[in-house]
């Protein structure tokens, strides 16, 4: 394997790897509202306040921050198979282009769905927030 071969194969991991940190970003928040969520509920319904419209909210909100937090991680997951694919294409000088491109435009697809799901939730939140006030 040349010297060029490997530098050339990390520059094109470049952009995967700065995808998984802004994905890695996305999925901290999406953490930090599903703790405030569970947490609301637990302290409503020690309170025993809350309203059975207001649990099926939450319960809305809660399904779909984990389907995006799962949705991320497949992402994270496929794309962490592109790069490792990349180097092997690389390392072994084979043309794996019809194993990357699949599992990269999957990655991408599973993106979209997961930013639709954080897309609901959000409105759900401001829904549920204006109805309050």
């Amino acid at each position: 394997m040349q010297p060029e071969s490997l530098s050339n194969a990390i520059r094109l991991a470049t952009a995967p790897v700065f995808l998984l940190a802004g994905i890695g970003a996305l999925l901290n928040v999406l953490s930090g509202r599903l703790a405030r969520i569970v947490d609301y509920i637990r302290n409503e319904r020690r309170n025993r306040s809350i309203e059975h419209r207001t649990i099926r909210v939450y319960r809305q909100r809660m399904q779909l921050t984990i389907r995006a937090i799962e949705l991320l991680t497949a992402t994270t997951l496929l794309i962490a198979a592109v790069v490792a694919v990349m180097f092997l294409s690389v390392i072994f000088q084979l043309n794996l282009t019809v194993v990357v491109v699949p599992l990269f435009i999957t990655a991408m697809g599973l993106l979209m769905v997961a930013s639709l799901c954080f897309l609901r939730e959000v409105q759900l939140s401001a829904k549920h927030l204006h109805a309050l006030m």
